[in-house]
């Protein structure tokens, strides 16, 4: 597919929104007013390439808890719960227990804790854990302006910072928000280009979140803030090559720590470039051929990326979501069982194929990468959950077997966020289903109520009930908590 048939087909489907003040709604998938700052403020004039960098740098250090609309403290609530959830889900995946074994012996003093597990590291190796345990399900937030995963780099770093170094919830929660800003306004500048030539923009951009993020909770003056940002544009990190691989998840791990990193080294005034992000030979320069720089500085401050952050009710790639959506309201409303069924079609987007055309996964994790599977899964157990993107479900006979009958069709018409998805019976009756928004998308969003779920789901056998309640409450009160670390201390196992 060509760029610009790719930009064209991601604008269509709200994916690569174009930035826009906070007078103008966002369009598209995912459109909620952004509110104003405080007293109305309008969006500052498009800033010069060379001022960027420092410009980003000026609203980090400034930016106060006061001053975050009550929807953005209410979303950035979310996505830390969310967040926490699918860390302890994935905490005792193969993937974590080998990252585990592998860095042990090389940690350093116990400074804080993995959700899930009994084990100690050092802030930046336990921010690396975190971050990779989060991302293994493909399970987390979704900015889908740009398919960034925000929380996984800027809360895993945080997190270790604020078991460490002891901050409030509210000021944790403020860094929350502006790393979340920070990554995804970069992500703006550079998408879909930077994208489509097969950089992971969760890892590259994500360096930037949780470098700003860390940044903001060590103290950092604006002159420290601005070489943090440029230490972390020399640690871009994270390949599209590695979907379907533990390697995947690596990337918001890495991106953490690499942020983490960054912020340290500027406390101690470790210099950089004043313009690493927009220079000629900067980061957006060299990792993209599209650069709006308006994107990372308009509106800052009145208009918030967070706001337009989503949560998975389904555990893989978000471009199924509409056909795990359709398959599971079809089986449960005629309560069909794989018998009965001859062959499932569906009209998709080219982009369900080109990202998840996977027709014999091997494992769980590629299955979260084969609509084949997805499907077959979705109408077999009525679910979309980690559980249906395990090893055992990819190799269940039942499975596997329906998943033969299962064929899409590219249908330029239909937009990515769409399906139109027939099931043909064996006694001759079809059943269909249109989706134009699935569940979980910002038109149509998870509820508290369906995150606590999620949460207590993909906690279970991990956590004791009683525990799961206690981390789930410390979430939602993440603002008023004297310290935002006793979550960490809370999700560990005992």
């Amino acid at each position: 597919m060509s760029r610009i048939d790719r930009r064209t087909l991601l604008g269509t489907a709200g994916l690569a929104l174009a930035a826009t003040g906070a007078r103008a709604a966002p369009e598209g998938i995912g459109a909620r007013a952004a509110p104003e700052g405080p007293g109305g403020t309008a969006p500052a004039a498009p800033t010069p390439a060379a001022d960027v960098t420092r410009t980003l740098a000026r609203y980090v250090v400034g930016a106060r808890y006061e001053d975050l609309p009550e929807a953005v403290r209410r979303e950035g609530t979310r996505t830390f719960l969310n967040w926490v959830g699918v860390a302890i889900g994935g905490s005792h995946h193969e993937t974590l227990d080998v990252a585990v074994s592998a860095l042990a012996p090389f940690s350093g003093p116990a400074q804080a804790g993995l959700f899930g597990r009994t084990e100690r590291f050092d802030i930046m190796n336990a921010a690396f854990l975190n971050g990779v345990s989060s991302h293994i399900f493909d399970y987390d937030d979704t900015h889908l302006k740009t398919v960034i995963h925000p929380a996984g780099p800027v809360a895993s770093a945080i997190l270790a910072y604020a078991e460490m170094h002891p901050v409030s919830g509210a000021d944790f929660l403020n860094a929350l928000v502006l790393g979340v800003e920070t990554e995804c306004r970069i992500g703006n500048a550079v998408y879909p280009n930077h994208y489509d030539v097969g950089w992971h923009i969760t890892g590259t951009a994500g360096v930037f979140g949780a470098a700003a993020a860390a940044g903001k909770l060590m103290g950092l003056n604006e002159r420290q803030m601005v070489w943090a940002l440029g230490l972390a544009a020399s640690q871009p990190v994270g390949l599209r090559e590695s979907f379907g691989s533990m390697n995947k998840s690596f990337n918001p791990g890495r991106a953490a720590a690499n942020g983490l990193f960054a912020a340290i080294l500027a406390a101690k005034n470790y210099t950089s470039s004043d313009g690493m992000i927009e220079a000629k030979r900067g980061w957006a320069n060299t990792v993209s051929t599209k650069q709006d720089y308006r994107a990372i500085t308009d509106g800052l401050g009145t208009r918030y990326e967070a706001l337009l952050n989503t949560y998975k009710p389904f555990a893989c790639g978000i471009v199924m979501h509409p056909a795990i959506d359709a398959a599971v309201q079809l089986r449960d409303e005629n309560r069909l069982t794989p018998d009965e069924i001859e062959r499932v079609t569906m009209k998709v987007h080219p982009l369900v194929l080109e990202l998840t055309g996977k027709t014999t996964p091997r494992s769980g994790l590629e299955g979260k990468f084969s609509i084949y599977h997805a499907v077959a899964v979705a109408l077999v157990e009525g679910a979309g959950g980690e559980k249906q993107f395990s090893d055992r479900a990819v190799r269940d006979p039942v499975i596997t077997a329906l998943r033969g009958r299962v064929a899409p069709v590219v249908d330029a018409a239909i937009k990515p966020e769409q399906v139109d998805l027939t099931i043909t019976l064996k006694d001759g009756r079809s059943l269909n289903r249109f989706i134009a928004h699935a569940i979980g998308s910002v038109e149509r969003p998870m509820s508290d109520a369906a995150l606590e779920r999620k949460f207590t789901d993909i906690a279970e056998g991990i956590l004791p009930d009683p525990q799961t309640r206690r981390v789930l409450d410390l979430c939602w009160r993440i603002a008023a908590l004297p310290q935002a670390g006793e979550v960490a201390r809370a999700g560990a196992q005992a």
